[in-house]
């Protein structure tokens, strides 16, 4: 009953920045998470980084310093600024949402944007 999604996903150089967002719709009451998820092909998908609603953040140790994870609780998204974009950086990236209540936590994930480093 949660709906998810991502856009601003795209080419770009070396060095290169790019914003991607996720909004989240639907049943959204009681999230306790959202963040960006990566999978590259052949790879396992992994964190790239999380925010929980009261602010504490989480980076990849590849993305500290470079990325920056914005959460906004009212509007129900959040945003990834990524810079000093490497080809290593190249996967689709996913937003991921957690929703929490008595019952337990359940995840919802976003269809995915492509991110692609390349000279």
């Amino acid at each position: 009953q949660v709906q998810l999604v991502e856009s601003g996903g795209g080419l770009v150089q070396p060095g290169g920045s790019l914003r991607l967002s996720c909004a989240a719709s639907g049943s959204i009451f009681g999230i306790a998470s959202m963040g960006w998820y990566r999978q590259a092909p052949g790879n396992q998908r992994e964190l790239v980084a999380s925010a929980l609603t009261g602010g504490r953040t989480t980076y990849a140790d590849s993305v500290k310093g470079r990325f920056t994870i914005s959460r906004d609780n009212v509007k129900n998204t959040i945003d990834l600024q990524m810079g000093s974009l490497n080809f290593e950086d190249t996967a689709v990236y996913y937003c991921k949402l957690v929703k929490c209540s008595e019952y337990g936590c359940h995840d919802f994930w976003g269809p995915g944007t492509q991110v692609t480093v390349s000279s």
